[in-house]
């Protein structure tokens, strides 16, 4: 078990969400743990308290605590994407039943946050050339999915 990992808080869809989140991610992603509620548990006998999943080698914890909070974009998962073709797959899957926002940041059908970022972007943003990282930085601002190749070419 890694030190610190994620718990993410939802109002009965812990395990529908990281089922979801293992389907879209793959690979190194699956369930690796699920709890109930007992009778010393806050809900329903029976019913799923936590799911513990790991997505592309990271662990995480989803908590079914009920409506007192939901998500917020202060908080969202940035996913480095080596491809174009890894940044329209994830962003198609998540949007689905969520919604797009600015910059590549999104809100999945369960109302969590994520940017879907290309690794070129910190390069681009980062390199030497501050004239071209201002031209990738104005891009940026008004996309909703990122571009690799329009970033590369600002």
């Amino acid at each position: 078990m890694q030190k610190i990992r994620p718990c993410l808080w939802f109002d009965g869809q812990a395990q529908e969400a990281a089922e979801f989140y293992v389907s879209v991610f793959g690979g190194d992603s699956r369930v690796t743990n699920v709890t109930y509620n007992g009778e010393a548990a806050p809900g329903e006998i029976g019913t799923v308290l936590t799911v513990e999943y790991v997505l592309a080698g990271q662990e995480y914890m989803a908590l079914n605590g009920g409506p007192e909070f939901t998500f917020s974009e202060a908080v969202s998962l940035s996913v480095d994407c080596a491809t174009q073709d890894e940044v329209d797959r994830l962003w198609e899957a998540l949007t689905e039943g969520g919604a797009e926002s600015d910059c590549g940041w999104l809100r999945d059908k369960y109302g969590f946050s994520w940017q879907i970022v290309p690794s070129v972007l910190p390069e681009l943003l980062a390199g030497p050339d501050k004239a071209r990282a201002e031209r990738v930085m104005k891009a940026m601002l008004g996309m909703r999915k990122l571009d690799a190749e329009t970033l590369r070419n600002a």
